[in-house]
Formats: C-alpha cells, sequence, structure tokens
C-alpha cells in the first residue's frame, strides 16, 4: 500500500511553515526513491503544534509536530512512514490531549479528510444530512433545525430556525442563502478553517437551507484576506456542481441549487448582514435600517436567509444525527457545540470545539494552558473588538448566551483573546473607540461621531486632563452610542470600554496616581 502523508495547507500552518516542510518531505521521498501520495489537509486546529505532520499506518494515523524542515531528514531515518519514534513525535492525533477533550461535531472532518475530496468526505459521512432532508419536506426540515435549538453562531445567538421558517412562508419568485464568511474579529479563524479544511460541510449546509426555504441560489461572501478560503472555496463548488450534488437537479431530486463565491473588499462593517447584502449587490457596504428584515427583502429586493459560516456548517450533522441528539449538547437556550477560538496571549492557541457549558476559567486555564508569558491573566475579551472584557472575577461564567449577557458580556464568534498583567485597559478601551471610529460606515451619528468623540474624550483622559468629568463623559457616550446606533458596530463598542472601566478603575486613575499604585 502506498503510504498517505497528511500535510496541512491551511492558512495558519502555512504561516507557521507548512509548506517548506511539505517541500522537504517531498524532496525526501525522491531521493530516497519512495513512493507515497502527500493529501493537503486542512489544519485540526492545534496550532502551537503545526505544522503537524501525519502519516496512515496499519495501526491508524501517527502526528508528529511541530514539525520543521530540518526534522524531515531524522524523521525519514526515524522510520516515520510506519509510526516510528522522533522526538516530534505524538501518537494518535485522536490521543492527543487538546483533541481528546473535544466533542466535534462541526469539525469532525476538519484535518482528517482532503478537502476537495467528495469520496473522502462521503466515506466520512458526509452528504448524510442532504440525502435525509431530500427524503423530508421543507417545513420538515425547517421543523429539524428549529428543534435542534440552533442559534447564529456569528454574533447575537439568533435561533436558526425561526429565520428559515420566516423565508419559507415569505412568498417571492426568487429566493437566496447568503453565507457570511467575513471573519473580520480579532482572535477568530474558525470560518476560514471550515472553508479552508472541510469545504463541502458549507456547501451541503447552505444546499439543506435552500431546499428547506425555497431558495435556488446561495452567495457565500468572504473577506479579501483570506485568499486561500476563497480558492478552496471556488474549487469545492466546481467539484459538488460536477457530482450534482449542485446544479438543476440537487443529487437527482426535483430541487434545484447553485451557489457562487464573492469577495469583499475589506469593510468590517460588512459583517453586519445588511450591509453585506449592500456590498454583494455592488454598492458600497451602508447598514440598512430595519425593517424591512433580510427575510422579507433582502438581496435584490428577495427573501434571503443570512447565516454564519459555522451556523450552516452544523446544520449537516443536525440533519444527519437528529434534532434530539445535537440538542443533547449544551445547556440553557445554548444548545449543541461551539468552536472556541483560543488566541492572544495563550499557551495552547488554537479551535477548541465544546459543547455549551464550560466556564471561561477552564478554557483560559486548562484548555489553553494560561498566558504564554507565564504571567497572570489580567483580561479576557471574548467576542471580537466588541466584545467585553472579563477580568479575573469573572472566570467562572458558563461559555452561555445568556451567562455572558447576565454580566455584560457576549460570545459574538466565539473568539478568545487573552491579555497578561501587562496590559493597559485604558488603551484597550481606547482602541475599541478607534477601531469603531474607524470601521464605522458613516451612516449614524451615534457610532460616527461618538467613537470619533470617544477617541478624544479618552486622550484627554490619558493627558490628566479632568479625568473624573471625562470617564462621565464617556460613559455618556457609550449610552448614546448603545441605544442610538443602527448596527452592532456603534452598540456594542461600548462593550469593551465599559467593561474596561468598571473591571480595572485603577488603570483610569491619573498617572501619577497609577506610577504610585503600581
Amino acid at each position: 500500500m502506498i503510504p498517505r502523508i497528511y500535510i496541512p495547507g491551511d492558512s495558519g500552518a502555512l504561516a507557521l511553515g507548512a509548506e517548506k516542510v511539505a517541500k522537504a518531505i517531498a524532496g525526501e521521498l525522491a531521493e530516497r526513491g519512495i513512493e507515497a501520495k502527500i493529501v493537503r489537509n486542512g489544519s485540526r486546529g492545534a496550532y502551537f503544534l503545526e505544522p503537524m505532520v501525519e502519516v496512515a499506518t496499519a495501526n491508524g494515523r501517527v502526528a508528529y509536530g511541530p514539525v520543521k524542515p530540518s526534522d524531515v531528514k531524522s524523521l525519514f531515518d526515524g522510520g516515520f512512514l510506519t509510526g516510528g519514534h522522533h522526538k516530534r513525535w505524538l501518537g494518535s492525533p485522536d490521543k492527543i490531549p487538546f483533541f481528546a477533550k473535544q466533542t466535534r461535531l462541526t469539525f469532525a472532518r476538519c484535518g482528517v479528510t482532503d478537502p476537495l475530496s467528495l469520496e473522502s468526505y462521503k466515506k466520512h459521512g458526509g452528504l448524510n444530512g442532504l440525502t435525509n432532508a431530500l427524503a423530508l419536506t421543507p417545513a420538515d426540515i425547517v421543523a429539524q433545525v428549529t428543534e435542534s435549538g440552533l442559534r447564529g453562531r456569528g454574533g447575537a445567538g439568533f435561533p436558526t430556525g425561526i429565520k428559515w421558517k420566516t423565508v419559507l412562508d415569505t412568498a417571492g419568485d426568487r429566493k437566496y442563502i447568503v453565507c457570511n464568511a467575513d471573519e473580520g474579529d480579532s482572535g477568530t479563524f474558525a470560518d476560514r478553517m471550515i472553508m479552508e479544511g472541510d469545504p463541502f460541510v458549507l456547501i451541503e449546509g447552505m444546499t439543506i437551507a435552500g431546499i428547506a426555504t425555497g431558495a435556488t441560489k446561495g452567495f457565500v461572501y468572504v473577506r479579501s484576506e483570506y485568499p486561500h478560503a476563497v480558492a478552496v472555496m471556488n474549487k469545492a463548488v466546481e467539484v459538488a456542481r460536477k457530482a450534482g450534488v449542485l446544479g438543476a437537479s440537487v443529487l437527482g431530486s426535483p430541487y434545484a441549487f447553485d451557489m457562487e463565491i464573492r469577495v469583499g473588499a475589506g469593510a468590517y462593517v460588512c459583517g453586519e448582514e445588511t450591509a453585506l447584502l449592500d456590498s454583494l449587490e455592488g454598492k458600497r457596504g451602508m447598514v440598512r435600517a430595519k425593517p424591512p428584515l433580510p427575510a422579507h427583502k433582502g438581496l435584490f429586493g428577495k427573501p434571503t436567509v443570512i447565516n454564519n459560516v459555522i451556523s450552516l456548517a452544523s446544520v449537516p450533522v443536525i440533519m444527519d444525527k437528529g434534532a434530539a441528539y445535537y440538542k443533547d449538547f449544551g445547556m440553557g437556550r445554548s444548545r449543541g457545540t461551539i468552536p472556541i477560538q483560543i488566541a492572544g496571549n495563550v499557551k495552547y492557541a488554537g479551535l477548541f470545539e465544546a459543547a455549551f457549558g464550560m466556564t471561561l476559567g477552564e478554557i483560559v486555564d486548562e484548555i489553553g494552558g494560561g498566558t504564554a508569558t507565564g504571567r497572570p491573566v489580567k483580561a479576557v475579551q471574548v467576542g471580537g473588538p466588541l466584545g467585553a472584557y472579563f477580568p479575573r472575577a469573572l472566570v467562572d461564567t458558563p461559555f452561555d448566551y445568556e451567562a455572558f449577557a447576565a454580566k455584560d458580556g457576549l460570545i459574538g464568534h466565539a473568539g478568545i483573546v487573552v491579555f497578561d498583567d501587562t496590559a493597559d485597559m485604558l488603551k484597550q478601551a481606547r482602541f475599541a473607540m478607534e477601531f469603531c471610529a474607524i470601521e464605522s460606515c458613516g451612516k449614524c451619528t451615534p457610532c460616527r461621531i461618538g467613537s470619533t468623540r470617544g477617541v478624544e474624550t479618552i486622550d484627554r483622559i490619558v493627558a490628566g486632563i479632568e479625568p473624573e468629568k471625562n470617564l462621565a463623559l464617556v460613559t455618556d457616550l457609550c449610552n448614546t452610542m448603545k441605544f442610538g446606533s443602527l448596527c452592532a458596530l456603534g452598540g456594542f463598542t461600548p462593550y469593551p470600554v465599559m467593561s474596561s472601566i468598571t473591571h480595572f478603575p485603577d488603570d483610569f486613575k491619573p498617572a501619577p496616581v497609577r506610577v504610585a499604585a503600581e
């Protein structure tokens, strides 16, 4: 049997040297006259082990990592094609603690299969959900998704089934499925991992959504900073189309569904669904007033489902295993699993998929291993640049939409960024306001003007100019932005600002006092 060597082609692994390792392994195979197949899989998500090379042996796959080009010769000398021991030997990937503790539903195939092999996808359960969906009525599919408890994984956590039912019940001569892959939040990479490592699960999820709602066309709106994801998705769509998964007759059924990949122009605000629609239509990405809702009048004025990548990629497992199976995971109204992206100043950075309910402390300290610097954790920001900063006192908060909301936080896209005790939270608050000012589409005054005035006011606090008066002004600005902004960009900017002021008051004291306190 020809040996199979798995080397990630995922952007994260490439950034850590995977391409050089692949070339070194190919060169060593040629030099030794060994015939082997190199598969460029996606990353499994443990970026602290990347590039992680795996080899298929008679006893299953064996992993090595992080592998450097200089390790390749000794790997071959040590018999790594048969799982031989080496200083980079990790054993069975499934038994590596970081993976063994996970509950992988949405990411079950990521890093396991060849991303562009439909046969590999089907071998690992792919298309089972679509096949089951084709045997049901659209209303029954929507009922399954509703019963599963799946909520939007991109931000607000809105129930997916309700959104689908609204589009199903809305009359229209044309309907659309739009996948929001404009993953712009700091510390997030789950969407990219799916698109690069398991693109067919997204295609399958979008196709099921189309059948369930009567939509015949889908668009994936990908951020321009993801060229590898764009390339993989385009190739995967071609493969799916040739195989009859997409087209005039989905898997030989009476249903038609096709899709295109569209690339954004780099605007953070286009992660907001209505600004995204404007951009898709060829306009400048600006937030629309609601109503009408996109479900009633969305892309090109037609009923439109807009879901995040992870929301759509979670649908196939629901349709395969059943709503009750999926709903069995999680807590409260937060059902199923969530791909938590651990980043920042942390020892073990990567993607960790688990059922809702783990505490923030467990994620940061046990899974993430604490800070990379070894210093104490000072703050943890969850939910991207618009997420609240949680102090040590709140790390017992369960990872759950309602639990975070109760502490004035938000889960958002489940990106976690860790900061040690050297972080200056006054600077972080200023950054949040500055970020909003730069990224604002400019349509509404609270966001456009409020964020600019916020930067100016915080600068006065930094300069020691009437700190108490200006702190009160920042608080008032945040209140106006939170309740007066047209979308979440201006509406959520107060979360990082006010959480910094509330939980880290010493960082907002005049400089002489702060120095004395230190």
